[in-house]
């Protein structure tokens, strides 16, 4: 275990940030020069961090303590990064996730996007892009809650459609539809923005909290699985119709 890591946390997997007077970190980082400057200036912006060097503690710790942010390396001994975030997301531990990637590594980048991070850094990176990126992330993990606690008793119906927001639960025709974290959060926005178009980059920036030309096919591949799963007939966009040349739009009649 790495020396930097700690053991503060009340278990609870499923926390995301809201009501605590402080902001926990966990580092998922193997390399011990990178673990320790990202230690030292994330406590240096007040936050709490905790410093493991392994995929596999690092499920350990994001599975049943309290965080705020996961800070995480895809390339880890034990289990990489991608396995992590898959693992995670597949418990519907919706914990933002900030992933640091080599320069090389679009592809992984694109998979780790698509598998439920929030938000990648390129290595080599700068302290202060590091601190803006993680700051932009806590602010928008805080507007999502706080939205949530305001809209805790809201449900959507839309024809066969059914969402229960508070439980992130999705129906159709009354029959449950398994959705990951972020194909609901996607359908959710759908929903309640019936009628109005949206760019692929407006769809990144409004769900996934960035925008970053070339990775509008994450917005792509989420809608094609998305649709799979709600839609009736193949083919057919009885929800979600692509307006060619500009984007998407949600029928909620």
């Amino acid at each position: 275990m790495n020396q930097h890591a700690q053991s503060l946390g009340t278990p609870n997997k499923h926390n995301q940030c809201c009501g605590l007077e402080y902001k926990r970190i966990l580092v998922v980082e193997d390399d011990p020069d990178i673990s320790h400057l990202l230690e030292i200036h994330l406590r240096d912006n007040a936050y709490q961090v905790d410093v493991v060097n392994n995929g596999v503690d690092g499920l350990e710790r994001a599975s049943n303590r309290v965080y705020q942010l996961i800070v995480l390396d895809l390339m880890l001994p034990g289990m990489d990064g991608l396995q992590l975030c898959r693992n995670l997301r597949s418990q519907s531990i919706t914990i933002p996730i900030l992933m640091l990637t080599a320069k090389s590594s679009e592809l992984d980048r694109v998979l780790g996007l698509e598998l439920g991070a929030d938000n990648y850094l390129t290595k080599p990176f700068s302290i202060l892009e590091l601190q803006a990126r993680v700051r932009a992330i806590l602010r928008r993990s805080e507007l999502t809650a706080q939205q949530g606690a305001d809209q805790a008793d809201e449900s959507i119906e839309l024809n066969s459609l059914g969402i229960d927001v508070s439980g992130r639960n999705v129906t159709i025709a009354g029959q449950a539809v398994e959705l990951t974290a972020k194909e609901f959060d996607l359908l959710l926005f759908f929903a309640r923005n019936p009628g109005r178009i949206f760019s692929r980059g407006q769809l990144l920036d409004r769900v996934w909290g960035y925008s970053h030309n070339g990775y509008e096919h994450t917005v792509n591949s989420h809608i094609n699985r998305l649709r799979k799963k709600i839609e009736r007939v193949p083919g057919q966009a009885q929800y979600i119709e692509t307006v060619w040349g500009v984007g998407y739009r949600f029928h909620g009649n």
